[in-house]
């Protein structure tokens, strides 16, 4: 596996973005090293609010929810997945798989022993957070999920498989230009570079170009049966979840109910619907999400 890793000097002129990575080394099963970065602010002996990004985001995506959190009190925590941001990204989309990413970010949260979490998900934060909740329930003392689901092989909508069909197809993966579609406001030309900055080349885009091949909506796909097995899990959590999902984003439109229906802990929550967001509801409406982040924690603490 090889294994590239973007110069900090991608990085040094973010607008908006003030905040310190800090690293964790892996081991991959092939015996190579990665590198995973996070943003880890706030008091430290708080339980952390753990906020997982999906594609092709990385942690910039939770920049002002990151600040507004912590002036509220709260410890955030917010990794780059392996590929994305400032981890480390293998260079061949082979490279990537769904249980990779799984056992990566299963590592890197038993590495960082990281309890009592808080954990909110969107897309791939989801398919892979879920999955994180279902192997280390007693980890996790809450869930709010926002435009993201758990999929085992019972197909997709549209969207989506227009989204994967460009997704595989475009000769220049448009890593700004996705985000912006994705947004009912406009991003700042600034704000699209942002997106672009963990990307010197396309060399570096395996892993986002892979992540819409690898969500399993055929019965015949790879990670269906871990996911049902995950489910399991799910079926039984009754602690605190909650769902926030926005008005305005086609691809998990619907999921929410789903979710209301399956995880025990979703009985009686205050489920609220995030209007004026699109797919990425974390560029729309950052305050907003973090202020019910912060009123859900508050409420069932």
């Amino acid at each position: 596996m090889q294994v590239l890793r973007t110069p900090d000097e991608r990085f040094s002129t973010l607008a908006d973005f003030p905040f310190a990575p800090h690293y964790t080394d892996i081991r991959d099963a092939s015996g190579v090293t990665l590198r995973i970065a996070a943003i880890d602010e706030g008091p430290r002996d708080q339980p952390p609010i753990l906020l997982l990004h999906g594609e092709p985001s990385w942690s910039f995506l939770y920049r002002k929810m990151i600040s507004r959190l912590v002036v509220l009190g709260h410890r955030v925590v917010a990794p780059d997945l392996v590929g994305f941001g400032r981890s480390d990204k293998p260079s061949e989309r082979e490279d990537y798989t769904y249980e990779k990413h799984v056992k990566w970010m299963s590592d890197w949260l038993v590495a960082n022993d990281l309890k009592e979490v808080t954990l909110f998900c969107q897309d791939w934060g989801g398919l892979i957070g879920l999955r994180l909740v279902a192997a280390f329930p007693d980890r996790f003392a809450r869930v709010v999920a926002g435009n993201t689901f758990l999929p085992a092989g019972t197909g997709a909508n549209p969207a989506f498989e227009a989204w994967r069909n460009f997704s595989q197809t475009v000769p220049i993966f448009p890593t700004g230009n996705i985000l912006n579609g994705g947004t009912v406001r406009e991003l700042s030309q600034r704000e699209m570079d942002a997106y672009e900055a963990p990307y010197p080349d396309e060399s570096y885009k395996a892993g986002a170009r892979q992540f819409p091949a690898l969500v399993p909506i055929a019965p015949d796909m790879p990670s269906v049966k871990e996911n049902l097995e995950a489910w399991k899990v799910l079926e039984a959590f009754n602690k605190p979840f909650l769902t926030a999902f926005s008005d305005q984003d086609p691809i998990t439109r619907g999921a929410e109910k789903r979710l209301q229906e399956r995880v025990p802990g979703c009985k009686g929550q205050k489920h609220t619907t995030i209007v004026g967001g699109g797919h990425f509801l974390q560029e729309d409406k950052p305050d907003e999400l973090a202020e019910v982040i912060h009123a859900f924690i508050k409420e069932t603490a």
